[in-house]
């Protein structure tokens, strides 16, 4: 992908790659997208999942094909169409789309979240909604479609068992802003294992600094906040708008923040960079993540 799309920092904006499957428009986060290349024949994998339709090897790096088709319960996958090639959680990925039909920029204050209506928040494969030349356009969650393939891309919270006892993680409030209902509960989880147990969770970034706000307003920052982790992607308000945010405000710049998403490849670890953030950390490594939070708060 041309990186000339890619925005400014701290926008609350982003690039929304729009395509189209059997018929139904979706789209994805432009960050997530390496090159899209003409559809080329795959190896199947015996018993794989049945959404895997092969391995490729473009340019001497083995690739995942996933048929998306198969994924939203759209039919069998056809010859033919593009494959859209990601990375996050430091995964090479291949989606296997009919078309792409174009870029657009949004905000993330114009995306929600799908209601129950539609799919439970634990099933749901969609980051949020967005209305786009007056059609609905479902941003799918690509890290959730994959981890629904092999868990085990996803987090792994048995590596807390292997880090060293600290009493003084009891003492620090944390709070945490991440849209995915699962991760959150996962984080909160892994945290509470490590010690950490005074936490504040919230479901995307405006939430989070609205909390951030009250405490300023009532001079309660040093008791509730003492670290913020923060996702990138989030309906409302993204990670590096929250960073930007607090960074930029003098009573609140030295509280340390985390960037925690599947999105911390090199070009947005330098957009973190240079918003202010303390430390980022790819998902899932979770253990990592304790002894980042270690390194902020303990030393």
């Amino acid at each position: 992908m041309d990186s000339k799309i890619l925005l400014e920092n701290g926008t609350n904006e982003l690039e929304v790659l729009i395509f189209e499957v059997n018929g139904n428009s979706y789209g994805i986060n432009v960050a997530k997208i390496k090159e899209i290349i003409p559809y080329q024949s795959v190896t199947p994998v015996p018993n794989a999942h049945p959404s895997i339709e092969g391995l490729f090897m473009p340019r001497d790096t083995m690739i995942t094909a996933i048929d998306l088709r198969n994924c939203l319960s759209l039919g069998a996958s056809v010859p033919g169409g593009l494959f859209i090639v990601t990375n996050f959680n430091n995964l090479d990925i291949a989606f296997h789309v009919d078309e792409v039909l174009g870029i657009h920029r949004v905000s993330w204050s114009d995306i929600v979240k799908p209601n129950a209506t539609v799919a439970s928040e634990h099933d749901s494969i969609s980051t949020g909604i967005v209305k786009i030349n007056d059609n609905l356009v479902i941003i799918l969650d690509f890290e959730k479609i994959v981890s629904d393939i092999n868990p085990d891309t996803g987090l792994r919270i048995e590596e807390i068992d292997s880090l060293e006892k600290n009493s003084l993680r009891g003492s620090k409030p944390i709070l945490i802003a991440e849209d995915s209902v699962l991760l959150n509960k996962l984080i909160c989880d892994s945290l509470k294992k490590a010690g950490y147990y005074q936490l504040i969770h919230t479901a995307n970034g405006q939430e989070a600094y609205d909390i951030i706000m009250d405490c300023k307003a009532k001079g309660t920052i040093a008791e509730n906040i003492q670290c913020v982790i923060t996702d990138i992607e989030m309906p409302q308000m993204d990670g590096h708008r929250l960073t930007k945010l607090i960074k930029d405000d003098p009573e609140l710049s030295s509280i340390p923040v985390v960037i925690f998403s599947s999105l911390v490849n090199e070009e947005m670890r330098k957009k973190g960079e240079a918003l202010g953030a303390d430390a980022q950390l790819s998902k899932p490594e979770i253990g990592n993540l304790v002894r980042l939070i270690d390194g902020l708060l303990l030393n």
